[in-house]
């Protein structure tokens, strides 16, 4: 019987204000350069009246967020758990997932009072991003806000790692969890950052529990999870908690694991302009494939391109356009 969706995913709503920075910016600033780092309100103000606000751009954002998006730019189905607030930023969120055609159980009239999350991606010349995220109201996600009927007419459960940063979020991640695996949803885990693996290994281990059947992880994250030195010894580690993982390896492509086998997935030489949402597009592609009958070693390809045609322009996400474009590229090398 086919499910109504291919991926549920859960994570935070976030609007992302991209905008271009200098090389000495993070010092002069204080700001550690290349991870996401969680901030209050006051402190991303302050930090939003020392940057070029009117040559920034405002998308809709969020790890998980532009997962889901991407599944349905290729022609999947997707549905988000999230929290906004019952402001103008949370309206511009839920429109955008509308636009995308992505489900969610949010009415914006009934959204709480607050300041929906918005996260503050600096990009550098080298093409690295540097993020400050307020996360607002949607630190308040928690269990309530885990649909177990969208969950049962899912594939794919899609748990987005920065949720461990929050004690309600870690609580919604191990309930949307435990309901897939009552209902024999496959789960999926993204570890989101070096950060979050890094500050918060007690509550990531709490997630991954007895293990998850997909995991997205990048080269050091694998490594610092696994408590080791080298992508080698890290993916062996890996295979006793991850019946299958993918760790992207940057400008030197990725290695999946099939539950069988280890593939080696080419990278796509480009000049990158911006590396936000790499990863996102990675497993938005990757899941879209699984989900409609391509192999392992396909929905690597796949998601290869599409996140290296992200990184050469600015911004998370691609045009529906350009996902189709992608897909029929992968389709005629086959």
């Amino acid at each position: 019987m086919s499910k109504k969706y291919n991926v549920f995913g859960i994570g935070n709503a976030i609007v992302d204000i991209v905008t271009e920075v200098d090389h000495d910016f993070f010092e002069k600033n204080g700001i550690e350069k290349g991870v996401m780092t969680l901030v209050d309100e006051k402190r991303q103000l302050e930090l939003m009246k020392v940057i070029d606000m009117q040559k920034s751009k405002m998308s809709g954002g969020g790890s998980a967020g532009n997962t889901v998006v991407a599944i349905n730019q290729f022609g999947g189905k997707s549905f988000y758990a999230c929290l906004v607030a019952h402001d103008t930023l949370g309206k511009f969120f839920l429109d955008d997932l509308k636009r995308n055609g992505v489900d969610t159980a949010l009415k914006h009239e009934n959204c709480p009072e607050g300041h929906s999350g918005r996260c503050l991606v600096m990009t550098s010349p080298d093409a690295h991003r540097t993020m400050n995220t307020f996360l607002g109201v949607s630190s308040f996600l928690s269990p309530e806000h885990v649909d177990e009927a969208a969950i049962k007419e899912s594939t794919y459960v899609y748990l987005e790692g920065y949720l461990v940063a929050s004690p309600k979020g870690l609580e919604a991640m191990k309930e949307a969890k435990r309901i897939a695996q009552e209902n024999n949803v496959e789960v999926a885990l993204t570890f989101s950052d070096p950060s979050m693996v890094k500050y918060f290994s007690k509550q990531m281990e709490e997630v991954v529990g007895t293990g998850v059947d997909l995991l997205f992880c990048n080269d050091e994250e694998a490594m610092i999870f696994t408590g080791t030195s080298s992508v080698q010894e890290a993916r062996e580690k890996l295979r006793q908690v991850a019946r299958c993982f993918v760790i992207t390896l940057g400008a030197n492509g990725a290695l999946v694991f099939d539950g069988d086998t280890f593939i080696q997935i080419e990278p796509n030489k480009v000049q990158a302009i911006d590396t936000n949402g790499a990863g996102d597009m990675f497993a938005g592609a990757f899941l879209y494939a699984i989900t409609h009958g391509h192999s392992y070693a396909d929905a690597g390809k796949l998601a290869s391109l599409a996140s290296s045609r992200v990184v050469a322009q600015w911004g998370p996400r691609l045009e529906p356009a350009q996902a189709k474009a992608i897909l029929g590229d992968l389709i005629a090398q086959a």
